[in-house]
């Protein structure tokens, strides 16, 4: 699985799965999915809930993993397969799920897996009964394509006879389920509808929002300025503006802390080019924000990684000066020996502008394998990089708030070979942390 190109696609790619009347699933990006879930069936799912990965991509994963067999996974990957399955129902749009049902249904596509999602996601999703009442039909076909029609049609005439608990329900729907005293109703609920007798009545909107936020939900700050883009920037925009040193120091060794311990431990080593030119100290109203930003990510990469070594050009962070030779510090941080060069800079090559594009693109040719990525220091998320881009060849990514080092950190190190377990670690501590809040939300709903 190539997990930096995956990555990518997962962040950017969010074209709707599609089922036109009549016609085949519309799914864009089948051949890349499927061969992703075909080499690493567990790190691939785990990628479903990797930070930002698009909704209609986590869709597309949810997908792959419940029409795909399980035939000679081991119990591992079967289980983590099953935990992001049940995140995903809970933590997508329902109607982006009822797509992947139907989807499924098209696609002939039933296994045991696929049987026990789909029943728990129609029948004891916490807003099932609201479903129901606005999805009735497409909710109808998804319990019959579970079950097979006549099995489903057979347990509803059952259960619309009085029968709640039988051998025959017991075996054929009530086992696949971890609430079946609500189950019963619900079947009914899909086949004979209480107002039905009343007449045609006004279908209501189904409801909309994921009832588990897999992603932090992050408001934008109405004007965006240097001290409003995370705890650790503020705290160094105060100092280089000359704040009180020591209970700055002590707050910032607090929150970078805190930040950290975020993330698991990065075994390999790191060499960081940190762009402390003129540019990154910026002026007016930006002025320290992108050195800012570009010191609170050194500033976490030194508690995450094993080893890290940082490469200045320009000046220093407390002295931002001169022009950007970012060329001759990439060249210098390879001689360092790391598993990964990941260059932090706004941009702006001043220094034989085109220099650092001719380096990377001849280290191949060289023999050099050591990933090289460029994390773009912004000011806002909508900056403009049409002319910031000095190696268009490099892997890029941009960050402007703290909170971005949670998708910046797993595409930084899914680069280099020794960030495999770190990613592989990472997302199943999130996953375990999606699990536990699905937990909460389920027992808070029970009560």
């Amino acid at each position: 699985m190539d997990t930096p190109t995956l990555l990518d696609h997962l962040h950017d790619h969010d074209t709707a799965l599609s089922l036109p009347r009549g016609a085949s699933l519309r799914w864009d990006d089948a051949d890349l999915h499927r061969a992703a879930h075909t080499g690493d069936p567990e790190g691939y799912a785990l990628l479903g809930v990797a930070p930002g990965v698009r909704p209609w991509q986590r869709a597309r994963v949810l997908l792959q993993i419940l029409a795909a067999t399980q035939a000679g996974l081991d119990d591992r990957t079967r289980a983590v397969q099953a935990r992001v399955a049940r995140v995903l129902t809970l933590g997508l749009p329902p109607a982006h799920v009822i797509t992947v049902l139907l989807a499924l249904r098209r696609l002939r596509a039933n296994h045991k897996h696929t049987t026990r999602t789909a029943l728990r996601f129609v029948l004891e999703h916490p807003a099932a009964d609201a479903l129901i009442a606005a999805r009735r039909p497409a909710l109808r076909d998804c319990f019959e394509h579970a079950l097979g029609a006549a099995t489903a049609r057979g347990c509803a005439r059952r259960i619309a006879g009085g029968d709640t608990a039988s051998d025959y329900l017991q075996r054929r729907l009530l086992r696949f389920l971890t609430d079946p005293a609500a189950a019963p109703a619900r079947v009914q609920a899909l086949y004979h509808p209480a107002d039905a007798a009343s007449g045609p009545a006004a279908v209501p909107a189904a409801p909309g929002e994921p009832v588990l936020p897999v992603d932090t939900v992050r408001e934008r700050p109405a004007t965006i300025t240097a001290t409003n883009r995370g705890d650790i920037a503020a705290a160094l925009v105060h100092l280089y503006r000359g704040g009180p040193a020591e209970d700055l120091h002590a707050a910032l060794a607090r929150h970078v802390g805190a930040a950290a311990a975020a993330f698991p431990r990065f075994g390999g080593t790191v060499a960081l080019v940190m762009d402390a030119s003129a540019s990154m100290r910026g002026y007016g109203d930006r002025e320290w924000a992108a050195l800012s930003q570009a010191a609170a990510l050194r500033m976490v990469l030194s508690e995450v990684c094993a080893r890290l070594e940082v490469i200045e050009t320009g000046g220093d962070e407390r002295s931002p000066r001169g022009a950007t030779d970012l060329a001759t510090a990439v060249l210098d941080a390879l001689g360092t020996g790391p598993d990964l060069v990941a260059v932090v800079s706004d941009g702006y090559e001043n220094v034989f502008p085109g220099d650092l594009a001719r380096v990377a693109a001849s280290l191949p040719r060289a023999g050099v394998t050591t990933p090289v990525v460029f994390c773009h220091a912004m000011f806002t998320g909508s900056d403009d990089l049409t002319l910031r881009r000095p190696a268009p060849s490099l892997p890029q990514r941009g960050f402007w708030h703290q909170d971005d080092f949670a998708e910046l950190l797993p595409w930084m190190f899914g680069h280099c070979a020794a960030g495999e377990p770190w990613l592989r670690a990472a997302l199943h501590d999130r996953l375990d942390a999606l699990d536990r809040q699905a937990d909460t939300l389920t027992a808070r709903l029970a009560a």
